[in-house]
């Protein structure tokens, strides 16, 4: 494939040819990297039994790739707009495979996490790098469908990881989860060779790697106190942590405002547009992934499905992420950004009170209408708000703003697992208590309060005593039941409470079409315009 560079501007009047096959491409990688986390709901019971996992192993099981991931993103998405966008692709998949081959080959709790990490650090490479070659590669006329194919895509991945690794842990070990990546990151390499052209900036300068440095210090330490301070109380390591997040975001601020070429321009979150298109993908994520780690929780662990199964009722959510994604690609046009992102938000928001009404007696038919409302909600916000953030960027740092999208919603995605699962082991660690406290020996008390998989455990072990252990075990799952469906009522609450909030706060900070509006933006020789632009800088 001859290399666009060595094609004269002048020349170039046609997008890129194979656009729509790279997008292909762009979207099989930011597949595989968001279905890591995802696939690892169902397949968490079968570590936890193999591995031996303790509640906070489990934790950094799923964290050891959630803290590298959102921590490094904007840093290394400046680093792809500098040298190779495309090569950052290749690379990060390369890394994010090789943590797949370490982690489907290892048997100890510390090299599991250790493995995660570097699934984690490709993944950070990989997810922005997606975005910035997206941009670049189609014109402006034409960027909206293919970011709305990217989101759909992300939307996607939240049901066919479950569903994958399901079908994997049907006939196969838990690592089979992690290996599955491999043959398709390979493909991606293979696929980014071929089919999407190289870009890079011009006329950036040098990278601003104290800002880098201040970024990855700020938001690696936030994730981390939301993980750990939620989970397991807030001791010197979650205070220490949170202290230096906000010591440190302080610090990049102040020096990106004095830096003449700064990581991020701060002074972008002045623009309402962006700050209100970065607020409702955190606070959308918030939402969804909490609400989605505990959903599936009740599926296997309550109603008794296996992780296949899991999987296979989730599907309707993927469904109507593509419905969502039809219908925003007709909307968005024609009523503008706030419109469409804020009822998105609020359909949201009603998915996740809809959960409120769970009860030990519920079925699957209960979670449907939230898991079609999450799923096409994702599907109505998602690509409007991503489109506007990155149409905030200049070609120069389409990395940049690919990592502030990311890193938006990766952030929002752990404080959405941290916070609302920390709320939901609370309360069902007191409603328990109130039912069987008392009634256990202190050890196997503490193991069932420590988790709704823990508490069947402990059922399953009483069962097998005698005089009367079925009837005590039955008192026991029952309570159990009783207590996580509790949990997820008063969970939900408040997580729609803050969705409430979120929605109020983004919906008075976007703009009204109007305000969004540029001058010329309908006018078809400033469109013939952009386009010259865009062909100059597809070919860089």
């Amino acid at each position: 494939m001859p290399l666009l560079a060595d094609t004269p501007a002048e020349k170039m009047t046609a997008p890129y040819p194979r656009r729509w096959w790279a997008l292909l491409v762009l979207c099989l990688s930011l597949l595989i990297v968001v279905m890591a986390n995802t696939s690892l709901i169902v397949a968490a019971p079968d570590m936890t039994k193999d591995l031996g996992l303790t509640s906070s192993d489990l934790q950094w099981v799923v964290d050891g790739y959630t803290v590298p991931y959102a921590a490094l993103m904007l840093v290394l998405g400046a680093i792809g707009d500098k040298y190779s966008r495309r090569g950052a692709l290749i690379l990060g998949l390369l890394i994010f495979a090789g943590g797949s081959v370490m982690g489907g080959m290892v048997d100890e709790t510390t090299l599991v996490i250790t493995a995660r990490a570097i699934m984690g650090i490709g993944a950070a490479v990989v997810m922005p790098a997606t975005l910035s070659l997206l941009v670049a590669i189609f014109p402006r006329r034409e960027r909206a469908k293919a970011i709305t194919a990217w989101s759909a895509t992300s939307g996607l991945a939240i049901a066919a990881g479950p569903l994958a690794a399901g079908w994997l842990l049907e006939s196969h070990a838990w690592g089979s989860t992690f290996l599955i990546n491999v043959p398709i990151a390979v493909l991606g390499v293979v696929g980014a060779l071929l089919l999407v052209p190289p870009s890079k900036a011009e006329r950036m300068g040098a990278i601003d790697y104290v800002g880098g440095l201040l970024s990855i210090v700020s938001i690696g330490s936030l994730v981390y106190a939301a993980i750990e301070g939620p989970h397991f109380g807030w001791g010197t390591g979650p205070i220490t942590a949170a202290v230096v997040a906000g010591v440190g975001l302080l610090a990049f601020v102040a020096w990106e405002l004095r830096h003449p070429n700064p990581m991020l321009d701060v002074r972008k979150f002045r623009e309402r547009p962006f700050s209100g298109s970065m607020l409702a993908v955190l606070f959308f994520f918030f939402g969804t992934f909490g609400s989605i780690y505990y959903a599936t929780q009740f599926l296997q662990f309550v109603l008794g499905f296996s992780a296949l199964e899991t999987g296979v009722r989730l599907l309707p959510l993927a469904g109507a992420v593509f419905a969502g994604a039809a219908v925003t690609g007709r909307l968005a046009p024609k009523l503008g950004v706030k419109l469409v992102v804020g009822t998105g938000m609020a359909l949201g928001t009603v998915g996740v009170l809809l959960l409120t009404r769970i009860e030990s007696g519920s079925t699957y038919t209960d979670f449907l209408a939230p898991l079609l409302l999450l799923g096409f909600a994702i599907g109505l916000s998602l690509s409007p708000a991503t489109d506007t953030i990155m149409g905030s960027f200049p070609e120069s740092e389409l990395g940049v703003g690919g990592g502030a999208n990311d890193t938006a919603l990766e952030l929002g995605g752990a404080l959405g697992i941290a916070v609302l699962g920390s709320l939901l082991a609370t309360s069902y660690k007191d409603k328990l208590t109130d039912l069987v406290g008392g009634h256990l020996p202190a050890a196997a008390m503490d193991t069932a309060q420590d988790s709704v998989g823990g508490g069947l455990a402990v059922a399953q072990q009483v069962a097998k005593t005698p005089d009367g252990g079925v009837r005590q075990a039955q008192a026991l799952i029952d309570a159990v039941h009783e207590s996580f469906a509790h949990a997820i009522a008063q969970t939900s609450l408040v997580g729609a409470v803050i969705m409430a909030a979120g929605t109020m706060i983004v919906i008075a900070v976007l703009p009204g079409r109007k305000a969004t509006v540029k001058p010329g933006d309908d006018d078809p020789v400033a469109e013939a315009d952009r386009d010259e632009e865009y062909a100059e800088s597809a070919q860089r």
